[in-house]
């Protein structure tokens, strides 16, 4: 590599990095503990476990369980209702006063005799529902989810400029090389160049995946305006009728629909889910990776009857696997594990790197007072004792 093109690729990589170092900390701190979230939420006392029951009982009707969170709430309607799949027991009722409320009640209710559980706390408490926050939107919203994403990107950059300056400035050094026995800064520069190398393939997945989760709501819109259009369009213009259609008979019609498939969840007429006539009710598979796809059943809400049951595109099915993919969600405690170690290992490259910018810095402005102070000494120095010190 000449040396302009070292120059150029180590401009790319300290401004690139310089601008997104302190989110790209703040993202890392933030997600740490979402990693282990339902541990936290459980150590907490903020996990919801279901009831023991003297007798088995098979799980009850679905419009009762919605009745039963409504007699809490009277005046508000149901957004969402949802099961984990390791815990059917219970059904997750969310209800607000309008469809799309952020000031929602989550009410618990078991599944078996449909009354309610607990009103669950928020997002799993004040902590976890503040670093997530922080983590998806700095409290900001689509802008925030946007201004992290464009923050995102730049880490890509730095990552692959990383890369490709690594090669010229290790070339002498064995793979891994970390020079203790050198200079402070020398020291560091190894750790940070080691440390990038070894996490880089992880970097790049969970940044890319990052990327891809904070345009999740303008795909979702983008869906809503074309393909999902397309499937209502003989509804266009038409006034939304009484969802007066039973939930759990539109579950039990998504479920001959699409049989082996399990209820994930089931967004009501008006939200970002579903159209103003339809429950929108989202199936996925029982194994580690179909468990994160999604397949929609629409079922309109006045009639009861099937309108469609349609694939999901390739865009929105790669929103969903980046997801879990982002926070380490598919391989249960020991993909936590890795995924904890290597935040941890970006933490350590991030504050390197800010490390040897600052004393890189303070290193340049020594260096250039001594050579000020020298310019002033030579000037000061008579012309004749200038010239004897010359030759």
């Amino acid at each position: 590599m000449s040396p302009v093109s070292l120059r150029r690729w180590g401009w790319i990589h300290k401004w690139s990095s310089l601008v997104c170092t302190v989110f790209m900390l703040l993202l890392c701190l933030t997600g740490l503990p979402l990693i282990y979230s339902h541990e936290i939420a459980h150590l907490l006392g903020n996990e919801v476990e279901p009831p023991t029951l003297s007798t088995p009982m098979p799980q009850g009707n679905v419009d009762a369980v919605i009745a039963s969170a409504k007699e809490l709430y009277p005046s508000k309607k149901p957004m969402f209702i949802s099961q984990e799949a390791d815990v059917p027991e219970i059904w997750n009722v969310t209800l607000a006063d309008h469809m799309h409320d952020h000031d929602y009640k989550p009410i618990a209710v078991d599944a078996r005799t449909t009354k309610v559980i607990t009103e669950p706390a928020f997002e799993g408490g004040a902590f976890m529902s503040t670093m997530l926050a922080l983590h998806v939107d700095l409290f900001m919203g689509l802008p925030g989810m946007l201004f992290l994403g464009f923050m995102g990107l730049l880490l890509l950059v730095a990552i692959v400029s990383g890369v490709v300056l690594y090669a010229p400035f290790m070339r002498k050094l064995d793979f891994g090389t970390v020079r203790r026995e050198r200079s402070s800064r020398l020291k560091w520069l190894d750790m940070h160049n080691m440390l990038g190398i070894v996490t880089m393939v992880w970097l790049l997945v969970v940044g890319g995946t990052g990327v891809i989760n904070t345009w999740g709501d303008l795909l979702l819109k983008y869906y809503q305006n074309n393909e999902l259009a397309q499937i209502l369009h003989k509804y266009e213009g038409k006034a939304p009728l009484p969802h007066t259609a039973s939930v759990h008979d539109a579950i039990e019609k998504a479920k001959e629909a699409l049989p082996g498939m399990r209820v994930a969840f089931v967004a009501f007429p008006g939200t970002d889910f579903s159209s103003a006539h339809h429950y929108g009710i989202f199936m996925n598979g029982d194994e580690a990776f179909s468990s994160r796809l999604y397949r929609p059943v629409l079922i309109d809400a006045n009639t009861g009857e099937l309108t469609d049951a349609p694939e999901l595109p390739w865009y929105l099915t790669a929103l969903l696997v980046s997801q879990p993919l982002h926070f380490g969600d598919y391989g249960g405690q020991p993909l936590k594990l890795l995924w904890a170690l290597l935040d941890i290992a970006t933490i350590v490259i991030l504050v390197t790197g800010l490390y040897l910018w600052l004393k890189r810095g303070k290193a340049a402005k020594v260096a250039a007072k001594s050579s000020n102070d020298k310019r002033a000494a030579d000037a000061a120095m008579p012309a004749l004792a200038r010239g004897q010190e010359a030759s």
